[in-house]
């Protein structure tokens, strides 16, 4: 399989895919740029009203596909230069995102080393959820509550999960030693907050302000949970000591969602999960062709290439948390066991 990998990167050199796509990325930026500017003309307009919650919608949007711009920065996808991407990325990611730059891509590294191996992939560890049995059964008091139910829970939780993303940033350049850019990325932090706080908590009556960041924060969590979730959860769990090469893991462990250009736009690229991953520094326009070439090298050797539709993707993710949950269970919990009980 090593040399799987070989061939496909070999045609996907030749063919110019990992080539930077310049023009691409002015027009996505001067799109955000216009929606920044309509997002603030609307809140000078509309003033005090309620319908600045659709204001805060609309940042919320607008933020999390600023941050598939950091992450594909991050990557190397838009710059010539890799200290270039890095300062994009961190300015991108900390300046108008408000996330830790250094926190973000030391966990989203391991991630793309180790996608799905236990004990090695940051994203299956227990974080509210649990995507593993063991972590499941180990869940207690309010944790255990929220594990029996974590499918039908997920999505509701992510309204929490911007809070989230903000939370465990900010606490990783507080308390982790020797954090490149600590300093820097803190100041961008506090000045991006202090550029939202005070026009919406000077403007707006107070409980309208904070429906308001209410409002922001759970669109960006939703919609940055809706765009990461469906890559790889429910895939193939690896075992802290399986032995796969490089073609095979990153393969067998991402789905990739269907929908083209617009399911493109939506998910910031990453609906080409598996092409992704293979050459993560490949620019968005180019990972559509790349997926012609990496499909066609599965089914010749056999490798089983997820695709599925961003519904289907939703359900199975729902079905696996609800199956993994299963073990924050009781194994007497049933009702026949509860009707004796109550008897």
């Amino acid at each position: 399989m090593a040399r799987a990998y070989s061939e496909v990167s070999s045609v996907v050199k030749e063919t110019g895919l990992l080539r930077r796509t310049p023009w691409f990325y002015t027009l996505v930026g001067l799109v955000l740029l216009l929606g920044f500017g309509g997002a603030v003309a609307g809140f000078i307009l509309l003033g005090d009203s309620w319908f600045q919650l659709l204001i805060a919608a609309a940042l919320g949007v607008i933020f999390t596909q600023v941050a598939f711009l950091g992450h594909e920065a991050a990557h190397r996808q838009i710059l010539s230069s890799g200290p270039g991407n890095d300062r994009l990325a961190r300015a991108l990611a900390s300046g108008v995102v408000g996330i830790s730059y250094a926190w973000w891509t030391g966990k989203h590294t391991r991630h793309h080393a180790n996608p799905n191996r236990v004990g090695k992939d940051p994203d299956i560890e227990i974080d509210t959820i649990s995507f593993l049995n063991a972590d499941a059964a180990s869940a207690r008091g309010l944790r255990r509550w929220i594990t029996k139910r974590q499918g039908w829970a997920f999505f509701p939780l992510l309204t929490l999960e911007g809070i989230n993303l903000h939370y465990l940033g900010i606490k990783h350049l507080m308390t982790e030693k020797d954090v490149k850019a600590r300093w820097l990325e803190l100041s961008l932090i506090l000045v991006r907050l202090a550029a939202i706080a005070v026009p919406v908590f000077l403007v707006l009556p107070l409980g309208m302000a904070f429906a308001f960041v209410g409002v922001q924060l759970a669109v960006f969590g939703v919609y940055m949970g809706a765009a990461f979730a469906p890559n790889h959860k429910g895939m193939p769990i690896i075992a802290p000591d399986a032995k796969l090469d490089f073609f095979s893991k990153q393969v067998r462990t991402s789905r990739n969602i269907r929908g083209g250009w617009w399911a493109t736009w939506l998910m910031g690229g990453l609906n080409y999960q598996v092409e992704h991953h293979l050459f993560p520094n490949m620019p968005r326009p180019h990972l559509s062709r790349a997926r012609d070439i990496v499909r066609e090298q599965c089914r010749t050797l056999g490798v089983p290439y997820t695709e599925t539709s961003l519904a289907r993707s939703y359900a199975i993710v729902v079905e696996y948390l609800n199956r993994v949950g299963l073990a924050a269970r009781d194994p007497f919990d049933c009702p026949v066991v509860a009707t004796y009980r109550r008897g």
